[in-house]
């Protein structure tokens, strides 16, 4: 009898996320002769076996483009898995480096504000990147209570939320007619579009489309779905409870999920919570952005951040 393969370690690949005085993000093409060649990622390579991640990017960077890097924190990490062998792309955000990048290696640069890049020019893992980069660390949903006859007052409120700071508001509005949350969220786009905040309907895709948001799934929707259901312009969020949904989630290609519950809550109290362990352990293994959901409130941020989540998202906490 044959003996098993024994399957190969993943290769940890560094990637930096540079970003200048003026906030653009560094970007490299892959040249040709590479895998995805054409497409372009973040500058960055593989680690070598007794280095730290910081140590290996530093040295990338100086091998690449010539700088010294000075200080760079975590962003997202990403398993990738292809035929050949698992991949785990490692993210690391900086604003700190000495002299000037150039190319080294004859790859072509390209300095963007994040909010222009087109993630289809990026390669599949880099995407999930981008959008840890552009997504904010807080995500507000709107109370299920909220009734047809405060629209005035929820237009006020999610108007002052937006003003206040970028950010995610989902519109999760069940006792309204469909059509009613749509035109609310018609409404708010031009505030949000002025202060970069994204809104997002609750599983109403064809609404989404229609108004150029973005669309949070439901978890029943996971199952009904065999590709991503807006296109990359328009984000697609998922509300995730396992490892399973997750999994989906990834192969949906979407840009981000809520992971709950983390903590107890009022809503649902016979659901068992996830607690910051368990949360962690799913997050760290899922390519995409997964914000701590349940239980949350805006003072959990660093906690989720900790525990390698985006941030938080959460309901009535976040509207005091």
């Amino acid at each position: 009898m044959l003996a098993a393969a024994v399957p190969k370690p993943a290769m940890h690949v560094m990637a930096a996320v540079m970003l200048d005085a003026l906030g653009r993000v560094l970007l490299a093409q892959r040249p040709a002769g590479k895998h995805l060649a054409g497409m372009w990622e973040f500058p960055g390579g593989k680690l070598e076996p007794g280095e730290t991640p910081m140590a290996a990017l530093t040295r990338e960077l100086r091998e690449e483009l010539g700088i010294t890097l000075l200080r760079a924190d975590p962003l997202i990490r990403v398993p990738c898995h292809y035929p050949e062998r698992e991949l785990l792309l490692d993210a690391w955000q900086t604003d700190q480096w000495e002299d000037e990048p150039q190319s080294l290696e004859g790859q072509a640069l390209q300095w963007l504000p994040p909010e222009q890049v087109d993630p289809s020019i990026l390669t599949p893992a880099d995407r999930w990147i981008l959008q840890a980069l552009r997504l904010p660390t807080r995500y507000a949903i709107t109370p299920a209570d909220v009734r047809p006859g405060q629209r005035g007052l929820w237009f006020e409120r999610i108007g002052q939320a937006i003003e206040r700071s970028r950010q995610l508001v989902q519109l999760q509005l069940p006792l309204w007619p469909r059509e009613l949350v749509r035109e609310l969220a018609a409404g708010l786009l031009p505030l949000a579009r002025r202060h970069g905040s994204q809104l997002l309907l609750c599983g109403d895709i064809e609404g989404a489309r229609r108004l150029g948001i973005g669309v949070q799934l439901k978890g029943r929707q996971l199952a009904t779905l065999s590709e991503r259901p807006l296109p990359l312009s328009q984000l697609v969020g998922v509300s995730c409870h396992d490892a399973a949904d997750l999994a989906q989630a990834e192969r949906l290609a979407v840009d981000f999920a809520t992971l709950s519950p983390v903590a107890a809550t009022h809503s649902h109290p016979q659901t068992p919570p996830l607690g910051w362990s368990r949360f962690q352990s799913l997050a760290e293994a899922a390519a995409l952005p997964v914000y701590a959901f349940g239980g949350m409130a805006p003072a959990h941020v660093a906690q989720a951040r900790d525990n390698s989540g985006q941030g938080v998202a959460g309901i009535r906490e976040f509207w005091l």
